[in-house]
């Protein structure tokens, strides 16, 4: 077998497989690995994405491949927590056009930027973009309930004759309330508290908030209606369904209020909502059966511009040229993070065995794709890539995947999905070859925070465990207390914290697990 291998890896092939490699000699392997996160970000940038997603010759735009003549007949709303880059990108492309526009943000961002030295995300200061703070602490107030008010206001006097543009980013739906009259603002948000702690889906909780609301499910491009719409989304929701993205305000949905009721009446509710809710959904049939003549949806474009898909392509180009072969396992990973933990930790021991890996680590894979929301030909795939680098010595190797896993919270510490993940699989990683011969895996948030810290992920690796020890550190009692940005804080001074700044967007989570080169042993005889 050597001599066969030694057939299929001649001395120049090799050779030039050892330059490449002293390119990155001087590089770590988690110094490499948050290059590839940090090219994750720049992806995502919401300038950058809107400045890819508009192509403009004259006065014809191309968006998502439809083209738009424009005439002094554009308009912009917007509401989210990028939505402030995305406008001030749209102010500098199409401004000549622009006529009128309102955009609701969270509150303070436009000082945090001026603070941060991100003035190229800022409007101009004779914008005709009107901008409102709101939704402190994430929470819909009065200031985005004001705002989602003249957003309405504007959309409903427009023509045919106009283009509606509307920006769209995580954090919308908090900046977008519109509680249907009568219903009182807190008296909405009482009812969808209600629900969500009596163990409502998040489809149930949806399908509530948005017969409760004029602008979700829609809302918004029917009372655009018979302007052009077209919506420009940064998501950050797993799979980028429109509809659930800030609940959807410009993807029609039929809304039965007899549905609504079945769910209330699940949960054992409509004997305590208030008189209001119980008026608005006693009017019986579809929300939009008195809408306007013609159908709205052939007068709405949306366009997806900024993913978790997007940002792992752009991570992935990165690692290939940081000397790794890039393999994206999954967009979706989800679930608890103790179950993530153990396939990250499986996958790095599957991708570095020298040997055959037992058939039970594949087994115990399968097992747990359903659990961590990787499908099983996902995983199939993934194993089948990293079991033919090892054998036939392809090179390191970087798995990249995307999602939002949880944390069951038992403690009272600091920290938040990413940290706690990186630890766990530290620990999973345990006996393993430590850097650089052995794996590498970042876990970090794209938004730039992970729980109520300005950390946005970790590095971890093998030798993790036994870096605690030495310095005391009882990594299960960190766990237990959710605590692990008090731990990676106090481990060797924070160096393994993962903290980008301001990072002014957010498409979900990017993991990232380098796997060195495999040995090579090459027969001299």
């Amino acid at each position: 077998m050597a001599r066969v291998l030694s057939f299929f890896r001649p001395k120049p092939l090799l050779a030039l497989v050892e330059k490449r490699k002293s390119l990155f000699s001087k590089m770590s392997l988690d110094s490499r690995a948050r290059e590839v996160f940090a090219t994750a970000v720049r992806a995502v940038q919401p300038d950058t994405v809107v400045r890819q997603s508009i192509q403009r010759k004259e006065d014809v735009i191309t968006i998502d491949g439809h083209k738009l003549r424009l005439k002094n007949n554009l308009h912009l709303v917007g509401f989210g927590k990028a939505v402030l880059g995305m406008a001030a990108e749209v102010e500098r492309i199409l401004s000549d056009h622009l006529v009128s526009g309102v955009i609701s943000v969270p509150q303070g961002i436009q000082e945090i930027l001026r603070q941060h030295g991100k003035n190229h995300l800022l409007l101009k200061e004779n914008s005709c973009i009107e901008v409102i703070e709101g939704a402190k602490h994430n929470l819909p107030d009065g200031d985005a309930q004001k705002a989602a008010e003249k957003i309405m206001l504007l959309a409903s006097g427009l023509t045919k004759e106009d283009l509606l543009l509307v920006l769209i980013s995580g954090g919308g739906s908090a900046l977008l309330p519109s509680p249907v009259p009568p219903i009182s603002l807190q008296e909405k948000l009482d009812v969808t508290r209600k629900l969500a702690g009596a163990g409502a889906t998040i489809q149930e909780l949806n399908t509530v908030r948005r017969a409760l609301s004029l602008l979700k499910g829609g809302g918004l491009a029917h009372f655009a209606h018979p302007a052009q719409v077209v919506a420009l989304i940064l998501s950050d929701v797993i799979g980028d369904p429109l509809d659930l993205i800030a609940s959807g305000p410009t993807v029609q949905t039929e809304i039965w209020h007899e549905e609504v009721l079945s769910v209330l009446e699940r949960y054992h509710l409509l004997d305590s909502v208030p008189v209001s809710v119980m008026e608005v959904l006693g009017k019986p049939g579809s929300r939009w059966q008195n809408k306007q003549e013609g159908t709205q949806e052939e007068h709405v474009i949306n366009a997806v511009i900024g993913s978790n898909s997007i940002a792992l392509k752009s991570a992935g180009r990165r690692a290939r040229e940081l000397g790794f072969r890039p393999v994206v396992l999954s967009l979706g990973v989800s679930g608890d993070v103790k179950l993530v933990s153990r396939l990250y930790g499986l996958l790095a021991r599957f991708a570095c065995s020298q040997e055959e890996p037992p058939p039970e680590i594949a087994e115990e894979l399968l097992r747990l794709g359903p659990d961590v929301g990787v499908e099983s030909w996902d995983l199939c795939r993934t194993m089948q890539v990293l079991d033919q680098g090892r054998s036939e010595g392809w090179g390191a190797t970087c798995l990249l995947a995307g999602g939002e896993p949880t944390v069951e919270l038992k403690g009272k510490g600091r920290g938040g999905r990413n940290q706690e993940l990186a630890l766990r699989v530290a620990v999973e990683l345990q006996g393993m070859a430590q850097p650089p011969k052995g794996p590498v895996f970042l876990s970090g948030g794209t938004d730039g925070q992970d729980g109520p810290t300005d950390a946005a992920g970790a590095v971890t690796d093998s030798s993790l465990c036994e870096e605690a020890r030495k310095q005391e550190l009882d990594v299960n009692k960190f766990l237990d207390n959710n605590d692990s940005f008090t731990f990676f804080s106090k481990l060797s001074s924070g160096q393994r914290l993962l903290v980008p700044g301001l990072t002014c967007t957010n498409v979900m989570d990017v993991h990232v697990l380098l796997i060195p080169s495999p040995p090579i042993n090459i027969a001299t005889n």
